[in-house]
């Protein structure tokens, strides 16, 4: 599995868990059909799920007229995954972190997804 594959797993696992209030556990096992979970994909839902209030607050301090809550699940979930990867994980590029969840916003979000994900996280990035 490569770095990418991984993380579109840790971000069908963390909307499970979010969408779906089961836990880790379950929701790896349905993200994974039963297949044991990459490392890089269990870090990223353990980093997402040990630091969501940062992760929320870097998130919501660059929100303009929206507030958490108020975007879509598939987006709120890849944000919360590229901010872990941005603040927490000095090992992986910025612009790869970025790059990443806009791709894979493109494939799992609506039209814009990728244009809205890009502008979030290059705010939080230019905080940086």
């Amino acid at each position: 599995m490569n770095r990418r594959e991984a993380r579109i797993k840790a971000f069908q696992v963390l909307f499970q868990m979010e969408n779906h209030d089961i836990t880790f556990e379950d929701a790896a096992d349905f993200a994974l059909e039963g297949a044991a979970i990459h490392e890089f994909t269990s870090e990223l839902v353990r980093g997402v799920i040990t630091y969501k209030d940062e992760i929320d607050k870097a998130i919501s301090e660059q929100l303009v007229n929206w507030s958490l809550n108020r975007i879509a699940s598939v987006e709120r979930t890849l944000l919360r995954l590229a901010v872990y990867e941005i603040k927490y994980n000095e090992t992986i590029p910025l612009k790869v972190s970025i790059n990443e969840a806009v791709e894979i916003a493109k494939e799992y979000g609506e039209e814009n997804s990728g244009k809205f994900i890009n502008g979030v996280l290059s705010k939080i990035v230019s905080d940086e």
